[in-house]
């Protein structure tokens, strides 16, 4: 029988472009039955970076520079949108209005009041299903720390630390792009950028901030701006939020981190859960791993489960093989697609609403490095709220 289709058009050919294009040609590698993938068109000002998808998709029927025309084709059911941040806005109202499905790129609008604005679209669009790319949590590893919380494994919480690490900014020669500059990454820098990924595991669980204080850094002030002079970096490279949370009602500290300037981190993602029963850590440093912790009395041993392969979505590999990054990609993309298709995803991908959590709380980590204290994260229209 043959499997349906979801046709789409990707908007934005870069990096993540073609790696959910990657993700679409190897789909076999899946053994669900569930939705398949299709890209129908491609868009990018770049015609060049076309030339990828024609070759090597035979289903592409238009490549544009003009997104609109990929809204405008009935032969697209869904779009991905991997643009930089001062684009969210407009091309994201633009799908949802057209109807289109939508899987874009955080932090879903360049700041609070655009995210919101993209929000209000959606709730007036019910029809339009939409979701905010974050692969990390499908690691196996990072899928074992979220089961041990569901099943309350570790007890009373006391701590939390969730980062995402680069090294890719600490040559202070290398040339100045749109994420260093405030007018196309926007204000948060740093947050904007990697926030979602070490938020995703904890607001699923429940451990949303309540306060938070920030510390934000601005380590390389200025770079070379590819045509021989020198541009002002005004964004923010590093960002530590120290925030309040709370598990079964009671509070612990939930530190995030994002960093463009960490030593040796080529592309580090990490999670960290403290209980009185028991501990787990988690890195994309060491991936096979499940590092855990049960408490036996006045003793704490370390133990560490070799995890695998063993995604959400079962497929071909066998177990005893690595998981990696494009793995993580395709387990993302399968949840997608499966809850477009109306079930249940065992861990659904970053949704909406999160979205505007995430924004709450990068607005007032922007508003605590301003008054060197700790600020509420609430909703728009409460008191003390951001309107």
């Amino acid at each position: 029988m043959a499997r349906r289709k979801v046709r789409f058009g990707v908007i934005g050919l870069g990096l993540m472009g073609r790696e959910f294009g990657s993700a679409a040609a190897r789909w076999c590698h899946l053994l669900g039955e569930g939705p398949v993938p299709e890209i129908v068109g491609v868009c990018d000002k770049n015609p060049a970076s076309h030339a990828w998808f024609r070759d090597n998709f035979p289903s592409v029927k238009i490549a544009t520079e003009r997104y609109e025309d990929l809204l405008g084709s009935p032969d697209i059911d869904a779009i991905y949108c991997a643009v930089p941040h001062d684009q969210h806005e407009r091309i994201y109202l633009d799908v949802v209005r057209a109807g289109k499905h939508l899987m874009g790129e955080k932090p879903f609008g360049i700041d609070l009041a655009a995210n919101a604005r993209i929000l209000e679209a959606l709730r007036q669009n019910p029809r339009v299903f939409a979701r905010c790319s974050s692969e990390f949590p499908y690691f196996p590893a990072a899928q074992r720390l979220v089961a041990w919380a569901r099943e309350r494994r570790f007890g009373r919480i006391f701590e939390v630390k969730a980062g995402f690490h680069h090294s890719s900014d600490m040559d202070p020669s290398k040339p100045i792009n749109w994420k260093r500059t405030v007018e196309h990454n926007g204000e948060y820098g740093c947050l904007g950028d990697l926030g979602i990924h070490t938020q995703h595991i904890p607001f699923r669980m429940g451990w949303r901030p309540r306060s938070v204080y920030a510390i934000l850094s601005k380590i390389v002030s200025e770079r070379p701006d590819g045509k021989g002079g020198i541009a002002p970096c005004l964004t923010w490279d590093n960002a530590a939020l120290v925030c309040e949370a709370q598990d079964a009602g009671t509070p612990f500290p939930l530190t995030l981190e994002t960093k463009r300037m960490s030593p040796g981190a080529t592309n580090v993602w990490f999670i960290e859960v403290y209980g009185l029963k028991a501990s787990a850590r988690v890195s994309t440093a060491d991936p096979r791993s499940f590092f855990s912790c049960e408490n036996v009395g006045k003793e704490q041993p370390w133990s560490r489960v070799d995890m695998g392969y063993t995604p959400l979505y079962p497929s071909i590999t066998g177990g005893i093989f690595e998981f990696g990054f494009p793995d993580a990609v395709l387990q993302m993309w399968a949840s997608f697609l499966h809850e477009l298709d109306g079930g249940e995803p065992a861990f659904g991908c970053f949704t909406p609403e999160e979205t505007g959590w995430s924004h709450l709380l990068q607005t007032a980590a922007l508003r605590s490095h301003r008054t060197k204290r700790a600020e509420a994260v609430v909703e728009a229209g409460t008191p003390g709220g951001t309107t």
